[in-house]
């Protein structure tokens, strides 16, 4: 493969005018959620100097999520899908132009803007599957994996790059700014999603818990989707080491805050840099297999990791695994689309949006939990273990996510 090849491939840009627009409203939104995020815990801790206040945040987002995802991904199933997603859209419009609002009214308490978060978190729960959905209407099958690696590098950039800027901002003008920049970049947003055709799956879905049932009959009695998933909560349940980096930190690199703070650093690194060059899997036949290998490089990579003699081989280990994690996710989310009917789409995305960010809360709280009772590096040690494992077991008992194939070009 040439060196070309190996570069993101950014043919879904230009094959796809509405494709193009709607990438590039994602983009700006999601650089606006970034300085939200840093807004919303500067006002919280600033209000209430309470690590406890500021952990609310993270519940006030994860809570909607869970109880409103496979609900609304059986109503994508439903109705229109443009239509559903500019509901979406609107909603974060509003509700960030409510957050917005304190440029005015001065600071609201602590709770009405947790309840604010909330109400975010909610539109962002049905906005998830809808914007899942609409890849496969507006690209071929074989263009499919490289417009969700636009998508990925496009998130971790906006997360490199909004945190930093946003505390900048907040340390100039405030964080009523931040939210208004969030608001605006939500009408980006919108105006990529105005441009989408008409969309309304083949057959609509069942309401209420029987079409939520349809879902996940689906997903636990197709091997493929069953395996890729599964896969992702090894990855993340048995061996997410974020909260583990402050005790691996203290146990094995003298505490140093300089270099706990490079920790995350170095994923992202590592992530960014398989995104620019995914067009070296993006354009491989078998995303199976490569969502397999990349789990288990990630799991190989962390425990390489936890045993690293000195600071800049465990960093150079956390690229890798950063890396490793971004083949894994890219492929996996290519496996769902292509595996799924479009009247399911909806709700087998919805559980895979469930997956890929419960699954990390899941896999912290386990680390610390195990840490408590032995060590942070024998903590993440044998999670890493077990997640190598647990993809062994699935590449094993699932043949046909080894296998399956989809059209490449030249």
């Amino acid at each position: 493969m040439s060196a070309r090849h190996a570069l993101i491939d950014l043919e879904p840009l230009r094959v796809s005018p509405v494709f193009r627009r709607l990438w590039m409203g994602q983009v700006l939104s999601s650089f606006g959620g970034q300085l939200a995020f840093v807004a919303v815990m500067f006002q919280v801790w600033d209000q209430t100097s309470s690590a406890a206040w500021t952990g609310a945040v993270g519940l006030a987002q994860a809570v909607p999520l869970i109880v409103l995802g496979l609900f609304a991904g059986a109503a994508v199933d439903r109705v229109e899908r443009r239509r559903f997603y500019l509901i979406t859209i609107s909603g974060k419009v509003v509700v960030s132009a409510l957050m917005a609002s304190q440029l005015v009214i001065g600071p609201v308490p602590v709770g009405v803007l947790l309840g604010l978060v909330a109400a975010q978190a909610a539109f962002a729960a049905a906005g998830g599957p809808v914007a899942r959905t609409v890849l496969p209407q507006l690209l071929p099958r074989e263009l499919l994996a490289a417009g969700i690696a636009l998508n990925r590098i496009g998130l971790q950039g906006a997360m490199l790059i909004g945190p930093a800027v946003g505390g900048l901002i907040v340390n100039a003008w405030g964080v009523g700014v931040c939210y208004l920049i969030d608001c605006l970049s939500f009408l980006a947003a919108l105006y990529g999603v105005l441009g989408l055709p008409a969309m309304r799956a083949e057959a609509a879905a069942r309401p209420g818990l029987r079409g939520v049932r349809d879902g996940l009959a689906f997903v636990v009695s197709t091997p493929v989707i069953r395996g890729a998933l599964i896969t992702d909560l090894a990855a993340t349940v048995l061996s997410m080491p974020v909260s583990l980096f402050p005790v691996i930190n203290a146990e094995r690199f003298g505490n140093d805050p300089r270099t706990l703070g490079l920790f995350l650093s170095a994923i992202a690194v590592g992530g960014v840099t398989a995104s620019v060059l995914s067009g070296s899997f993006t354009r491989l036949a078998r995303p199976g297999a490569v969502m397999l290998a990349g789990s288990a490089g990630w799991g190989i990579a962390l425990v390489l990791f936890a045993f690293s003699p000195v600071p800049w081989i465990g960093l150079a280990f956390l690229a890798v695994a950063g890396a490793a994690d971004t083949l894994a996710v890219i492929s996996r989310s290519t496996i769902v689309q292509l595996h799924t009917p479009n009247e399911l789409l909806g709700r087998v995305t919805a559980a895979e949006q469930i997956v890929g960010q419960a699954g990390p809360d899941l896999g912290n709280l386990r680390g610390g939990l195990v840490a408590q009772a032995t060590s942070g590096v024998t903590a993440l040690a044998s999670g890493a273990i077990l997640c190598v494992v647990a993809v062994a077991a699935v590449a094993a008992t699932t043949p046909g996510l080894r296998r399956t194939t989809v059209a490449t070009r030249e």
